[in-house]
């Protein structure tokens, strides 16, 4: 009897077709986002070989002379350019980790804007902070030019016609305050952009902590405070150290923008900088030792962040 139940079992199971695991199929669903991270993430990393070569535009790389590490020597041999990497890495600290701080705006917002009972005037709010987020930098520049300007920008014409002041102000050219102002263009472009994660964790969670937070007479501040705050708290630790992990890549764009003669000194990251060592001045070979020392940074900062990730929530994000 066991014979012919095993032999009836082993029949059914040889004429299932074959299938993959669900494993698989997840591989092969991600396969072709793993393929665009290879060809513009890891694909590049070539090019950390133009940083051991005198490399020169117009010359091929074979014909080029061979440095090894005089490039990363650089870098701490010379009294004036360690000054300037420790400038340029002070300014680059000092507005991610003004970013870092202001990190919870996006949180708050989301928790607010949920909070909101008028549909209408809830997706208003959450299109108008939202849209920022797709408007490029220049354009953004271009704004704060109509607005800031010497010559004829709307707030010195508005002083100006109010007889607050008897000279132009010169916003975009002033140093003062500059990672306060960049930290602040910052939260204005990303604030919706960066709640919709929030928002869709919230919706997330369970109603029915809800309804056993109201039976308990929670009121709304007590519901925001003690169900919707730790239902989002893991989703803004992930957030969280993934942002620590790119605390170094500051941005470009938006720094390159707002950067004239004035402001550099206060204004200049790691990011612009290599910029203006490899393409403005056409030393692409130290330009690179810096983008790879920045990226072995950036790497040692996720990994601590993912360990302090296990030390305090028990859980790991890599």
């Amino acid at each position: 009897m066991k014979a012919e139940l095993y032999d009836q079992t082993y029949t059914s199971v040889a004429k299932k077709p074959f299938r993959f695991n669900d494993r698989y199929k997840l591989f092969l669903m991600a396969f072709p986002f793993l393929a665009l991270v290879f060809l513009f993430s890891y694909l590049p990393l070539y090019g950390w070989i133009y940083a051991f070569y005198d490399y020169r535009p117009g010359i091929p790389l074979s014909k080029t002379e061979f440095i090894g590490l005089r490039w990363f020597t650089a870098m701490v041999s010379n009294p004036i350019q360690i000054q300037e990497i420790l400038r340029v890495l002070r300014n680059t600290f000092a507005m991610s980790g003004l970013g870092m701080l202001t990190s919870v705006l996006p949180v708050i917002f989301a928790i607010f804007l949920t909070e909101i009972k008028n549909a209408p005037f809830k997706r208003i709010v959450q299109t108008l902070t939202t849209l920022p987020n797709f408007i490029s930098w220049v354009l953004v520049y271009s704004f704060a030019f109509m607005l800031f300007s010497v010559d004829n920008g709307f707030l010195n014409n508005l002083l100006r016609s109010m007889d607050l002041i008897d000279k132009p102000l010169n916003v975009l050219a002033s140093s003062n305050h500059i990672w306060l102002t960049m930290t602040s263009w910052g939260i204005w472009k990303g604030l919706g952009w960066g709640a919709i994660l929030y928002i869709a964790a919230i919706t997330g969670i369970d109603q029915e902590l809800y309804e056993a937070a109201k039976v308990d007479g929670a009121n709304r501040y007590q519901l925001m405070w003690h169900v919707t705050v730790p239902g989002i708290i893991p989703t803004y630790f992930v957030l969280l150290i993934l942002g620590i992990g790119n605390f170094i890549n500051s941005g470009f764009e938006q720094y390159f923008m707002f950067m004239n003669a004035i402001n550099m000194s206060h204004i200049e990251v790691l990011d612009v900088y290599v910029y203006n060592v490899g393409v403005a001045n056409s030393n692409f070979g130290f330009a690179t030792a810096i983008s790879i020392l920045k990226s072995i940074v950036s790497l040692i900062l996720l990994f601590a962040a993912n360990s302090l990730s296990k030390l305090v929530r028990g859980e790991s994000v890599i």
